[in-house]
């Protein structure tokens, strides 16, 4: 039987730590990517304590285009099975301001990491994944704008990550490229990224990784989709 070979960004801690947590219980082998190896270590150590299968680590700058590189061509090398991208790191920009308080530097840094740092490792990762019928999940928000939350920043990235996601699977299906693409909105989920913020209707790490790692175990063609697990719900 194949492996099942994925890399999960940002699996240090939050929900990627989730996702990578859940695929390695439901069979998968797990590479971390992390931009500290001390966080990665430790992170290994809990999930190898939990009965994860972890292969290692690889380091994920994604600010960094030559950094991206040296990481797929690591990947390539060490874990030539690679058959599951799961996008999740990201930066959140500053959440605390309203859009007419937002620095410009805040919008560039968020979409530099959320969105082109997100291109760049999926593109140079690409050729593996095509070579083994692979797929790629990008953990991330909806391109509509919600009432109750929208900082600009953070959002504006997301939409230019779902924008990609979309063209890129038109662009699989109209080549035939042996790839599935699609992003999953986890919902309001307690994490460092919104200062563990725990409002009604949120959800843990633990439930979101399960879930996630549920959808990606389902047999299902997902391509071009967008998901949500946990919608926000209109406040009444």
């Amino acid at each position: 039987m194949k492996e099942k070979i994925a890399l999960v960004t940002g699996a240090n801690k939050g929900i990627g730590f989730g996702i990578a947590k859940h695929l390695g219980l439901s069979g998968w082998k797990v590479i971390i990517g992390a931009r500290d190896r001390a966080r990665a270590e430790k992170a290994i150590d809990k999930l190898v304590s939990a009965g994860v299968d972890v292969m290692g680590w690889t380091n994920i700058e994604l600010t960094d285009p030559g950094s991206l590189e040296q990481a797929a061509r690591e990947v390539g090398e060490r874990f030539s099975g690679l058959s599951l991208l799961v996008n999740n790191a990201g930066i959140p920009g500053d959440m605390s301001v309203d859009s007419r308080h937002t620095e410009i530097d805040a919008i560039r840094k968020a979409l530099e990491v959320n969105f082109i740092g997100t291109f760049a490792l999926t593109k140079a990762l690409l050729p593996l994944l095509e070579q083994n019928n692979g797929r790629i999940v990008n953990i991330t928000v909806p391109s509509e704008i919600s009432p109750y939350w929208h900082p600009l920043a953070y959002v504006a990235s997301k939409a230019a990550q779902n924008a990609m996601m979309g063209v890129m699977a038109t662009e699989f299906e109209q080549d035939s490229t042996p790839v599935e693409i699609f992003s999953v909105h986890p919902g309001p989920t307690t994490t460092d990224l919104n200062g563990n913020m725990a409002l009604p209707g949120f959800h843990d790490i633990e439930t979101v990784g399960r879930k996630t790692a549920e959808l990606i175990n389902d047999g299902q063609d997902h391509h071009g989709e967008f998901i949500e697990l946990y919608p926000i719900v209109k406040e009444k």
